[in-house]
């Protein structure tokens, strides 16, 4: 008679457990065969092997499980590749942005009694700056010393006659973190999806690619697109003086995006080739209707008129050429500067209106006079957000679908915004009531380089006011504002276990608060919880209570440059300080803020 297996039961999953099961099952169906269930023995030896390999087994299915969904990821890369396919692209690279501003003395005109602009040269886009941190910030736009707007002053005056002998020029211009580079690579026969590692970790942005055949290479943001738009200047004179450039759809055949995995930057093209630009591509107009509600038959149809510019070549791969690749790299991890610490001139390209005719003595003079400085800080690069921040931006981000039309939907594409255009910190979206309009207040924060919150400069704002407007409602109104930082510290007593060390409990307790705020940073609008850090603090080793903890403000030198009534802000339970829809708290010298006392 065959015998009756006992049912296996699958909800043992661990070490003991499973085990214990082996051990059971050993004892009915084995009785005869083996019976010595000492710890010393070889079956349990064997019991105590089979138990291992299955709780390593399990705990990595399970491992490998959760790491497979966004929401119950852990691992910080597997983080970054689930919200890539959602289509969310973290900046890993972002850049800082800001206003440069230069001097240069140039000869006085005795005709005029004023500079000789003909000795006032243009500052070329692409010269290279640097910074007291080692950074390097490359301007994005030529600087004419000879405009009527710019400031004049006098810089040195003949001791004999008091006449000037040459005046200063100071002008500004724009600027972007970074320096660019250049790579040759070499491609060989035909392969579908290639890929280009460009062996740089800190890639902020790719600037061209062209082949040896002159084939320019457009970047996309996936490789079904191939129509991107581009700014053509109007040339129309009737029309130019209030419409500057027109808006032109142009068709891409090669084109590639930009993937980042870790610290390493890959370009990937598509797996079409040169010959399938010769063949004639019809749309098929079945592809242009969109099947309502899932059903096998159509009884309600709709036009999809993103079928117009989707391909299914993916673009043309490159192919028995070389590619000469032009991108931005940064320096340093870190591209923020403060104010006044970019002051080196590099690499400064000047150009004459009338070289020729000038003196080479004075060129050279005015070229070499030439400073710079930053009146307002760059800003642009912050720390990375962590894995829950990630998941948080990317649930937004999908939910948003490329339009802006809830609030979230706003903060969510002011996250995705592309490094290369800077990156802010924190975002909050306010519905400005007191408008007639429907206006938004967007608040944002940036970062300095210690980490610390910063106000975003203007050209980052500028930027983030642009890249919204393309999702934004038609209807919509935007303000990009300054978020107010609040500084704040924590003041606390505890009473301390009779026989533990009060110096190791104390500082137990303020690395614990740290800690906590390290993890836990404020949003913009976001309330302070008492509760919370009271929760902290007893979870301590060593601290017996709670007595008493304050939130103190801090001001002065070192701190925001703003005041805040935190008692009329404290709730009648104690238990909160409310927070406007415009400020946000930070803790900013947690070695100094927090302040501990033992009862």
């Amino acid at each position: 008679m065959a015998k009756k297996l006992q049912p296996i039961d699958y909800t043992s999953r661990d070490f003991d457990s499973i085990r214990k099961d082996l051990e059971t099952y050993a004892k009915r169906y084995y009785p005869d065969t083996y019976k010595d269930f000492n710890k010393a023995s070889f079956g349990s030896l064997m019991l105590d092997t089979v138990s291992y390999v299955g709780d390593i087994l399990s705990f990595y299915l399970d491992y490998q499980t959760n790491e497979s969904f966004l929401e119950t990821s852990i691992e910080y890369n597997n983080v970054v590749r689930l919200s890539r396919q959602l289509g969310f692209k973290l900046n890993t690279s972002p850049s800082s942005y800001g206003i440069l501003t230069f001097y240069v003395q140039v000869p006085s005109d005795n005709s005029t009694a004023g500079p000789n602009l003909s000795y006032a040269p243009v500052l070329r886009a692409g010269s290279i700056f640097s910074s007291t941190g080692g950074g390097s910030y490359t301007l994005l736009e030529d600087v004419d010393f000879s405009v009527p707007t710019n400031q004049v002053v006098v810089g040195t005056v003949d001791s004999t006659t008091g006449n000037p002998t040459n005046f200063v020029i100071r002008a500004q211009g724009r600027a972007v973190s970074g320096r660019s580079l250049f790579k040759e690579v070499s491609v060989g026969d035909f392969q579908r999806f290639l890929r280009v590692d460009l062996d740089n970790s800190r890639v902020a942005e790719v600037l061209s690619v062209t082949d040896s055949e002159g084939h320019q290479y457009v970047e996309v943001d996936h490789l079904s697109q191939n129509v991107v738009y581009k700014a053509i200047r109007n040339t129309n004179s009737s029309t130019n003086s209030t419409v500057g450039n027109i808006l032109k759809a142009v068709p891409v055949a090669r084109r590639f995006t930009v993937e980042r995995e870790g610290n390493r930057t890959y370009m990937q093209f598509g797996y079409g080739s040169d010959s399938e630009l010769l063949s004639n591509s019809v749309v098929d107009p079945t592809n242009l209707v969109l099947d309502l509600n899932g059903r096998t038959y159509i009884t309600d149809v709709d036009f999809d008129p993103t079928n117009l510019i989707s391909t299914d070549k993916f673009g043309i791969a490159p192919a028995n050429t070389t590619l000469r690749i032009g991108y931005r790299v940064n320096l340093t991890n870190d591209v923020n500067a403060g104010v006044n610490t970019i002051v080196g001139v590099d690499r400064p390209q000047f150009r004459f209106t009338d070289q020729g005719s000038l003196s080479q003595a004075i060129r050279n003079t005015v070229v070499g006079s030439l400073e710079v400085l930053n009146e307002e800080p760059f800003v642009g690069d912050i720390s990375l957000p962590s894995s829950e921040d990630i998941k948080q931006r990317v649930f937004g981000f999908y939910a948003a679908q490329n339009r802006a039309v809830t609030i979230q939907d706003y903060q969510s594409i002011s996250y995705g915004m592309p490094a290369k255009f800077g990156s802010v910190k924190r975002a909050a979206v306010v519905r400005d009531f007191d408008e007639f309009r429907r206006n938004l207040n967007i608040y944002v924060i940036s970062q300095d380089t210690g980490g610390k919150l910063l106000a975003a400069n203007s050209t980052l704002k500028n930027n983030l006011r642009n890249w919204l407007l393309q999702y934004k409602v038609v209807n919509d109104t935007i303000d990009i504002l300054d978020a107010t930082i609040v500084n704040f510290g924590i003041n606390y007593v505890v009473v301390v276990d009779l026989n533990a060390s009060r110096y190791t409990v104390i500082n137990r307790a303020a690395a614990a608060l740290r800690d906590y705020l390290f993890k836990n940073q404020y949003e913009i609008g976001e309330s302070i919880l008492i509760t919370d850090f009271y929760k902290v603090l007893q979870k301590v080793v060593g601290v017996v209570d709670v007595v008493d903890l304050e939130i103190v403000g801090k001001s002065g030198a070192s701190y925001a440059n703003s005041s805040y009534d935190f008692d009329a802000k404290l709730t009648a339970d104690g238990r909160r300080i409310e927070s406007e829809s415009n400020t946000v708290f930070e803790l900013k010298f947690p070695n100094v803020d927090i302040k501990g006392a033992i009862r």
